[in-house]
């Protein structure tokens, strides 16, 4: 089966999985029961084997999964032998939480450019990284062979910007914009909207506990 016939939800998981195998094996395990794991992730017995069972044979029935080789499977599938290259376009409230936070500590994902319109942030370094004014987006994502980008402007900017980052080649962009971004088809768009997040689970909350 290829990558392009695997479930949308099961992609998803991945990261998951690929982050507890990750410490498992800095706790020093060496393997893990399927029922175990399924406790730990938080996701049932049937859907991990199934999730697995895209890929081939990844554990032995009566044994549960092997540690080391389950990790280093992960971070192949996942290309976490390199590091990848991320920018942040707009560097407001969110954006210098996501600047502050260290991806690298649980991955090889690096925001290695910023870019913003306000006079007082550009050309200015935030947690290692470089502030550029959002004018030179096209340049600096192609000198830095950048093609994922985190958007985290404000709304009335978001399709200008997404329409800059398009031309430049980007090849994925991780939306924090309440609006739903239009883009070609050749460019990825995953939406994180905390808002709508935070009112799911309150209707949760008050509908079902």
């Amino acid at each position: 089966m290829t990558k392009y016939q695997i479930p949308n939800a099961t992609i998803k998981r991945l990261p998951l999985y690929y982050r507890y195998f990750q410490f498992l094996n800095d706790s020093k395990r060496d393997k893990i029961s399927s029922s175990e794991l399924a406790k730990a992730v938080q996701v049932d017995s049937a859907t991990i084997r199934r999730d697995f069972s895209y890929f081939g044979s990844l554990g032995k029935r009566g044994y549960g999964y092997e540690i080391a080789p389950m990790l280093e499977f992960f971070k192949e599938l996942l290309n976490q032998s390199q590091t990848t290259k991320v920018a942040l376009v707009g560097v407001g409230n969110l954006g210098s939480a996501l600047l502050n936070y260290n991806f690298s500590q649980t991955n090889n994902i690096q925001i290695t450019a910023a870019f913003d319109n306000n006079p007082s942030l550009i050309n200015t370094v935030v947690n290692g990284v470089r502030v550029y004014n959002v004018d030179d987006l096209a340049t600096e994502l192609t000198t830095q062979e950048i093609d994922v980008v985190i958007l985290s402007v404000p709304v009335a900017s978001a399709q200008k910007v997404a329409d800059q980052l398009v031309e430049a080649g980007v090849k994925g962009i991780l939306n924090f914009t309440p609006i739903r971004v239009a883009t070609p088809d050749t460019v990825r768009v995953h939406n994180v909207d905390l808002a709508n997040e935070l009112q799911t689970l309150i209707y949760f909350l008050n509908n079902y506990s």
